[in-house]
């Protein structure tokens, strides 16, 4: 719940030469342990690239996921050369409207909105969806994804009310498919808690930001990065400062 849109995930290892050390990267991400996953993911690439070559998918895929923990670092520029080097790369080996290609499109767009490209991110953001919606149905979990990131590229763009919409869509989905206390829910219910505040709809907003974090020291412990920003964010808005977030 940093100030970026959905959290972009790493795709899972395929039966390459490199699995553990993908799975143990992932779990390094997954615990706010960035940096030892940027440390492992690099030397997986360096392997990859030496083994495999530099195009082979296993290869993409890992330059994916370093692009994505780049992303979590903070470093956005690093995150959209990456991913621009393997959307290129995935366009052209395995098509534009792979899986795979769709997932980095859509990382490569909540780097542009971390770059402050947003209107940039909201024409990718368009795009994956419409592709998820047209094959994967408009309840699948990356089509809710994908949905929920638009949203959050609306409200940067001042487009509140459209944000809230889509941003109201997705948590009464992902509440049916997922459940209340899944993290992609709290996600949502976090990010529709921000566009609350930001149309002026200040005790809705704080409401709701009460029960994630709530939820959020539950599920991810009260020290987890994503407990500890939506708590700072609370404070800030219970003393009546505006705090900027996903």
């Amino acid at each position: 719940m940093a100030g970026r849109t959905h959290p972009r995930r790493h795709q899972p290892p395929r039966a390459g030469p490199h699995p553990a050390r993908h799975n143990l990267a992932t779990s390094y991400r997954d615990a706010g342990r960035t940096q030892d996953a940027i440390n492992l993911l690099q030397q997986v690439l360096a392997d990859s690239e030496c083994t495999l070559g530099p195009h082979h998918p296993d290869t993409l895929q890992t330059r994916h996921n370093l692009a994505t923990s780049y992303a979590d670092a903070g470093r956005t520029q690093d995150a959209i050369n990456l991913h621009e080097q393997v959307l290129a790369e995935r366009e052209r080996i395995l098509g534009h409207n792979q899986p795979d290609t769709l997932q980095t499109r859509g990382n490569l767009a909540s780097s542009y909105r971390d770059a402050g490209r947003t209107q940039d991110a909201i024409n990718l953001h368009e795009q994956v969806l419409a592709e998820r919606e047209r094959i994967l149905g408009p309840e699948h979990p990356d089509t809710l994804t994908a949905r929920h990131n638009l949203a959050t590229s609306y409200r940067d763009a001042g487009r509140t009310q459209d944000a809230i919409n889509l941003h109201e869509q997705v948590l009464a989905d992902r509440e049916r498919t997922l459940g209340p206390h899944h993290p992609d829910t709290l996600q949502t219910r976090h990010s529709l808690a921000v566009s609350y505040w930001q149309a002026g709809r200040t005790q809705d907003a704080i409401n709701l930001e009460e029960q994630v974090l709530a939820d959020c020291e539950r599920v991810l412990g009260p020290d987890h990065p994503d407990t500890v920003r939506v708590r700072e964010m609370l404070s800030g808005w219970r003393g009546s400062g505006s705090v900027s977030g996903q």
